[in-house]
């Protein structure tokens, strides 16, 4: 069935609002075509991954658009950038690296973009409500959303977001539409230990498993306990966004969507039923490290980005004592938290430990990294998973409290009694 264009979509497909429009409206009608979607739709707001140096043709896609006059046509955020736009001298930032990562942010910041540089714009004051259509791209962002917002979006790549920001418009395809928002796979949680459950190291390695078995199938968790944080969902959807390809997660109970396990499913029986144990969960648990013993060079949190919560419970677990001299520890987080957390009662304890904030940037997509540091501690799930092929680093996997040990001893700690 061929695209059905507005009036409007055909004015900015012919060129009548400038050449900008005319380049984004066209790859933004190839994208529909390709997903088979059968008109547009209006969405509120966008963000945008694709702002990241990654190379020349990143550059010269941004640089093209704002030099032809781009300007976004909808509130429009963007997700961790090249590097800390402050900061990046104290890190492994080379000055040609950094002429160009700031000239591709200048870019989009001049298209009318918000300066907000974080993957979790959702912890940054930006909410779409319930319901709200809204084109995001970066995989948490995307599954926190869709999953613990209830807000409705597909799950876009790197510069179609722009194109989406410039027109103010996006196909009308995928989850976007409520009957392809069902639950698809339920996990029943068994016989789980309750302090585990409770534990944030958990979330990650549930998501970890989560992404591996359902793929791009919706799953539904059945067994979580009430009272799951912000925090907890957030590394539980960026896990399973990174092991998979989950863009929406239901959670009977706990998320929007699924108020009891029938709505999660609308009415539907699911196309599979996996029971998901302890043993299970400790071999996945097993996956997420390359490194399991000996010493580490770096300690890095915050993929996705860290919260004000977050960093209040670091503060607690590093006050008093003190930070081996051979490891570093890096946390990530966005411009707006870092800001506040400096105007805590914590953050001299934070400096004291000697913890570095980095502003802006991830470790993934920024050079962060030292070349004789070969080893990194993480407790993120997306890090976990990306580390060793990203970064090309020996990564052991804990919680936030081991990381804090590991950190205290200089080389791997993790408490095994709650995997037992």
């Amino acid at each position: 069935m061929a695209l059905k264009l507005s009036r409007v979509d055909r004015e900015m497909l012919e060129g009548k609002r400038g050449e900008a429009t005319r380049m984004a409206m066209s790859i933004l009608v190839k994208t529909a075509e390709i997903e088979g979607a059968e008109e547009l739709m209006d969405i509120t707001r966008v963000h945008i991954d694709g702002a990241v140096y990654l190379g020349e043709s990143s550059l010269d896609f941004a640089e093209t658009f704002a030099r032809l006059g781009a300007r976004v046509v909808v509130p429009t955020s963007l997700n961790a950038g090249p590097m800390d736009e402050e900061g990046w001298r104290n890190l492994s930032v080379s000055e040609e690296f950094a002429e160009k990562g700031l000239r591709i942010m200048r870019a989009y910041v001049g298209m009318g973009c918000l300066p907000t540089w974080t993957c979790a714009p959702y912890q940054s004051g930006i909410r779409p409500a319930r319901g709200e259509q809204v084109g995001w791209s970066e995989s948490n962002a995307i599954v926190f959303a869709n999953s613990v917002l209830g807000a409705r979006t597909n799950r876009y790549g790197d510069y179609v977001d722009l194109c989406m920001a410039l027109t103010g418009r996006a196909p009308r395809s995928g989850l976007h539409l409520s009957e392809n928002r069902r639950g698809q796979i339920l996990f029943r949680l068994t016989a789980l230990p309750a302090a585990l459950l409770q534990d944030d190291s958990f979330y990650p390695v549930l998501g970890f498993y989560l992404g591996k078995t359902a793929g791009q199938r919706i799953p539904v968790l059945d067994g979580l306990p009430t009272g799951v944080t912000e925090d907890q969902l957030k590394a539980l959807g960026a896990a399973a966004a990174s092991s998979g390809r989950v863009a929406l997660f239901h959670a009977v109970g706990t998320t929007p969507e699924a108020p009891t396990l029938e709505a999660a499913f609308q009415g539907q029986q699911p196309e599979d039923v996996v029971q998901v144990d302890l043993t299970t969960l400790r071999e996945y648990r097993r996956q997420m490290s390359t490194c399991s013993q000996g010493d580490i060079d770096v300690v890095v949190l915050g993929c996705p980005h860290f919260s004000k919560e977050e960093f209040t419970k670091l503060g607690r677990l590093v006050k008093g004592r003190d930070r081996h001299p051979g490891t570093r520890l890096v946390v990530m987080s966005s411009r707006s938290v870092r800001d506040a957390v400096k105007a805590s009662l914590f953050w001299p304890e934070l400096e004291r430990f000697g913890v570095k904030v980095v502003a802006d940037a991830c470790i993934l997509l920024s050079p962060m990294l030292r070349a004789e540091d070969r080893v990194v501690m993480t407790s993120s799930g997306k890090c976990a998973y990306y580390g060793p092929g990203v970064l090309k680093r020996r990564v052991a996997f804990g919680s936030l409290e081991d990381c804090v040990e590991s950190a205290v001893l200089g080389q791997v700690c993790k408490e095994e009694s709650l995997w037992n």
